[in-house]
């Protein structure tokens, strides 16, 4: 029983709503807590009562994915940012994913929230963060700004980490397709000692194939590009029905995770698809960093669909 006056964990609740789309969007984090079409969930999310797990529906901002030992240089200087995933002596997911974002416009089919991030010593550069969400004939709808309020140049990757689904069916008996011609291998720490294609590989999904017993929790690169210049990740059931995750041309990987190490009813029921703008442990390797200059705005689009 909730304690009268008692915030939920996830903060504020906003919905939108139009043609059948309904989504929930939340104040601590600033993500994506459920989306439905004609009451099907098509994300994986959790309750208004629940403390977000494995990341669900949340925004991972300057940096997704991993960073060894939470240690970085840039030119001279080298930083230490807290150890977020202590058992594997990394950081992980960024900074944002457990601030409060603040309301700023509102209405039926659509909410912009914002979110200023301080400077702090593991990252010693000021952003302000915006998302208009939106839903509409269309589906699900995120965009994204960034921008750099410090005196300084700013390294930036930028992620999501909403968990596809469909209802009722089991990972195994997906067929996931992803555009990716490359892989990140990883240790045994998640993190990147090499690129490989997959061309001819077990990793090779660019066309659609069963997911089957594959455990995966990792980066695709080299990405297919559409006609737009964006990339898209679909899946689909046996019966034909499917969900799709589409991001824009400034995203060029994407990261899937099977949801093997979630424990309870999670495991395994649904697949983690994120379009990244840079690899795993990119401010170490500095593949695809994003470099914002003072004043300077990243922007960034991405959506979820019915269909595959």
């Amino acid at each position: 029983m909730r304690i009268p006056d008692q915030r939920p964990p996830s903060g504020t609740q906003w919905t939108i709503s139009a043609a059948g789309h309904e989504a929930v969007i939340v104040e601590v984090g600033g993500g994506l807590r459920t989306y439905t079409h004609d009451g099907v969930d098509y994300v994986d999310g959790y309750a208004e009562d629940e403390l977000c797990p494995g990341s669900a529906g949340q925004v991972l901002a300057p940096w997704p994915n991993r960073i060894r030992d939470g240690r970085y240089a840039i030119g001279e200087r080298t930083y230490q940012l807290p150890l977020t995933e202590p058992a594997r002596h990394v950081a992980i997911h960024g900074l944002v994913n457990w601030m409060p974002w603040q309301l700023l416009e509102q209405s039926a089919d659509a909410v912009t929230i914002g979110c200023d991030l301080p400077a702090q010593p593991g990252y010693p550069w000021a952003l302000q963060l915006r998302s208009r969400w939106s839903v509409g004939a269309d589906g699900l709808r995120a965009e994204h700004e960034v921008r750099n309020v410090s005196g300084e140049a700013a390294p930036f990757g930028f992620s999501v980490h909403p968990y596809l689904q469909l209802p009722g069916v089991p990972v195994d008996e997906l067929a996931m397709r992803v555009p990716g011609r490359s892989r990140i291998v990883l240790d045994n720490r998640l993190l990147p000692i090499a690129v490989t294609d997959v061309a001819g590989t077990e990793y090779d999904w660019t066309s659609p194939r069963k997911i089957g017993d594959a455990v995966l929790d990792l980066a695709f690169g080299d990405v297919v590009r559409e006609g737009d210049g964006g990339s898209s990740v679909s899946l689909a059931a046996p019966d034909g029905s499917g969900v799709t995750i589409w991001a824009g041309g400034e995203f060029g990987w994407w990261q899937v995770f099977t949801g093997d190490t979630l424990t309870g009813e999670r495991h395994r029921r649904s697949v983690a698809v994120e379009p990244m703008t840079c690899p795993p442990d990119a401010f170490r390797s500095g593949h695809d960093v994003i470099t914002l200059a003072p004043g300077e705005t990243w922007r960034g689009v991405w959506g979820v669909r019915p269909g595959a």
